[in-house]
Parts: C-alpha cells; sequence; structure tokens
C-alpha cells in the first residue's frame, strides 16, 4: 500500500510541475482539430 501511495504521490507531483506543458499540448492538438474540421466543411 505504501509503494501506491508513493507512485501516485510521485505521479501527482510530475502532473502539478508540467501542467501548463499539458495545457500547451492539448490547446496544439485541439487546434490541429479544429483546423482539420474547417478545412474539411469548406470544400
Amino acid at each position: 500500500m505504501q509503494t501506491i501511495q508513493d507512485g501516485y504521490r510521485s505521479m501527482s507531483l510530475l502532473v502539478h510541475i508540467n501542467w501548463d506543458r499539458m495545457l500547451y499540448i492539448a490547446t496544439i492538438v485541439a487546434a490541429l482539430f479544429a483546423g482539420a474540421y474547417l478545412g474539411t466543411a469548406m470544400r
């Protein structure tokens, strides 16, 4: 149980440290999907 708790804490720390990078990547992916959608809709 201690190992699971330590793993959860370290994963939480990594997410806390890198949340802005994940948000940046998610924004780029969303923009690519939106561009592809608009590109096919305007055809």
